[in-house]
């Protein structure tokens, strides 16, 4: 795959990604009932909902700075995929398969923009090592 390729990929998944966090963290941050609604019925406290709301803004701030704080971006991907891993079992257990079906689509999408982040940034950027 030719690197401008591979490019139009990655932006196109850190666009969605970010579209997706972002309006989630923001729904997070003004307590939309919707989100909330959901959040407390899987069992999460309401400062925790704040604290996603918080981290997931940050995140996608360092996600869509381009060629910068790769390190950080490492732990972005890292936070993404730990959120939609709990959100998938949360929502298995508490309300059943089907409701699932947001949190599959995420995977997919991250686990694709991630491999094009690590096939465009060599882990001597990323993490320095000589």
């Amino acid at each position: 795959m030719k690197t401008k390729t591979t490019k139009i990929i990655y932006w196109a998944g850190a666009i969605f990604m970010s579209l997706w966090f972002g309006a989630s963290g923001f729904f997070e941050l003004t307590k939309n009932p919707v989100v909330w609604d959901i959040t407390q019925q899987l069992g999460y406290p309401p400062h925790f909902i704040y604290i996603l709301g918080v981290f997931k803004i940050a995140g996608v701030l360092v996600l869509l700075l381009p060629n910068r704080l790769l390190r950080l971006k490492e732990w972005v991907f890292a936070g993404m995929f730990f959120d939609i891993l709990f959100a998938f079992f949360s929502k298995i257990v508490v309300l059943g398969f089907p409701s699932t079906i947001d949190a599959i689509v995420a995977f997919s999408m991250l686990t694709m923009t991630y491999l094009m982040f690590r096939k465009l940034y060599s882990p001597e950027l990323i993490f320095g090592e000589a």
